[in-house]
């Protein structure tokens, strides 16, 4: 596909664009809360990718994740630009290490959301089944694997496995911080 994309196969990139545009959107819309915004920021990542296919680095890891940290990264750009935007219409000082604060917060757990997200669209089918038994519908362990036609001793392994992986969600980078007061936002509002 980066080969296609490098060579300006416009089939290549429309491909790609309907396989993941669905993922992209979401994760977008899952920070940022407004449909319109994560359109832009939809387009924005395939226009990246048109533009400079060879970012992908097919050593860092699958297209997917790629598409999804460069969504989280547009998408968290943008959410800073438009709460800075806010803070300045609202009379609040950007500069106030209270504001910043505050802002810094709802973007980390609009980060951490999206990234939890992610993680378990992706996680294989076997662990989101097990893990949706007993946070949705509140099996237990001997109910899941009843459910599931498998061992306790593997539905515990699912569901520990599966809270494993959730937990990274947490892990997620610290987003670049707020411009100083006088600068202008940097990303598209």
């Amino acid at each position: 596909m980066r080969q296609r994309l490098e060579r300006g196969e416009a089939a290549a990139l429309g491909e790609l664009y309907d396989r993941y545009a669905s993922l992209v959107h979401g994760l977008a819309n899952r920070v940022l809360d407004d449909e319109r915004a994560a359109d832009a920021v939809t387009r924005e990542v395939f226009a990246r990718v048109w533009e400079n296919p060879s970012a992908y680095d097919p050593g860092q890891g699958p297209v997917r994740t790629w598409l999804s940290e460069l969504t989280r990264d547009l998408a968290v750009r943008r959410l800073h630009a438009r709460g800075a935007a806010e803070l300045l219409r609202d009379g609040a000082d950007p500069a106030d290490p209270a504001a910043r604060e505050e802002l810094q917060e709802k973007v980390r757990e609009a980060a951490v959301a999206a990234r939890a997200d992610y993680i378990v669209t992706s996680m294989p089918a076997s662990l989101r089944a097990a893990l949706n038994l007993a946070y949705h519908h509140r099996r237990d362990y001997r109910g899941a694997a009843a459910d599931l036609g498998v061992t306790e001793v593997e539905i515990r392994r699912r569901m520990r496995l599966g809270l494993q992986l959730l937990a990274t969600a947490h892990a997620v980078t610290t987003p670049e911080p707020l411009p100083d007061a006088g600068s202008t936002p940097g990303g598209a509002a």
